[in-house]
């Protein structure tokens, strides 16, 4: 009979997940507006909305390191009509902050890993350099040390600044911000010297001259901007990578989570978005649920040796 019933209960979930969506879908984003995160969730959503015919809508709701809009969706009913889209403060905030209001584990489903990115070292026209050299040396001459702005807490902009701090043997002041927006906001009107940006939210400030960039974070340079040294060329062994992730509430069926990451895997792979993130520095990588899920076991064990070896904690 228990065999029988599971088979049954199987049968219509699987039948629930081919007829899926048939509601709108919430797509809570936990940074503010105007984000390279927030850009990139608005651009799937509305490829989303096109495929499927039912309204995905992007719900900004920053705070807290992302802690806030995640754990909207880890209270949520699992039944893939609210997801979260978010980026790298997801698996370094269990190794920042004492205590979440949930499991990081136990209560999201991994769905998948749409694309990945470098970030941008950029500063300030003010600030007086133009190269990662010179920016140390600059910092070590100073009476006072610099100010560098994040997206937040735990985000790959302050774990990036804290990295470069202890690589390059500098003081710079973090100062976290509700979203990569606001952050490049205050960046522009010279509130705070430097930041590590998100390509997205970076490039057409730089494009602008607005802001002044003098490398870029992945390990060596980027076939995108094969002119831009990368900080590793001054400070070798320096690496960090922006990711983005969609989620569902714990216990999400996994016939809803396979077809969600089946749509957003296609919709990030589609030779159209593929030249559209290549413009933008990004990487399409639309990963597995299995693959993700791994993905975010290690990246919070890494973060924790990070956070442990650099002193890095959350401000």
């Amino acid at each position: 009979m228990c065999g029988l019933v599971l088979m049954l209960a199987c049968g219509i979930t699987a039948a629930f997940a081919q007829t899926y969506p048939v509601k709108p879908v919430r797509l809570i984003v936990p940074f503010a507006a105007g984000g390279g995160t927030d850009i990139l969730a608005r651009m799937v959503a509305q490829k989303l909305t096109d495929s499927w015919n039912r309204n995905v809508v992007v719900d900004n709701r920053p705070g807290g390191g992302s802690v806030i809009g995640s754990e909207i969706v880890a209270r949520s009913t699992p039944d893939g009509y609210t997801l979260l889209f978010t980026a790298n403060p997801h698996t370094s905030n269990p190794a920042l902050i004492p205590k979440l209001p949930y499991d990081t584990e136990r209560d999201f489903t991994a769905v998948t890993m749409p694309a990945s990115a470098p970030l941008f070292l950029v500063v300030h026209p003010s600030v007086p350099v133009r190269s990662v050299s010179e920016l140390i040396a600059y910092a070590k001459s100073r009476p006072s040390p610099m100010s560098y702005a994040s997206s937040g807490n735990g985000g790959p902009q302050h774990l990036a600044g804290e990295m470069f701090k202890h690589m390059a043997g500098i003081q710079m002041i973090h100062v976290p911000y509700k979203g990569g927006a606001p952050a490049t906001t205050d960046l522009i009107a010279g509130q705070v010297d430097a930041a590590f940006n998100g390509v997205l939210t970076a490039l057409p400030h730089i494009k602008s001259g607005k802001l002044r960039v003098l490398g870029i974070s992945s390990g060596k340079r980027s076939g995108s901007y094969p002119e831009l040294p990368a900080i590793a060329e001054t400070l070798p062994g320096f690496e960090v990578t922006t990711w983005y992730g969609v989620l569902a509430p714990g216990g999400t069926p996994r016939p809803i989570v396979t077809r969600i990451q089946s749509e957003i895997a296609a919709v990030i792979t589609a030779p159209e978005m593929k030249e559209r993130l290549a413009r933008d520095g990004l990487q399409p990588v639309g990963s597995k649920p299995d693959e993700y899920a791994a993905f975010i076991r290690r990246e919070i064990e890494n973060v924790k040796t990070l956070a442990r070896v650099a002193g890095i904690r959350s401000d």
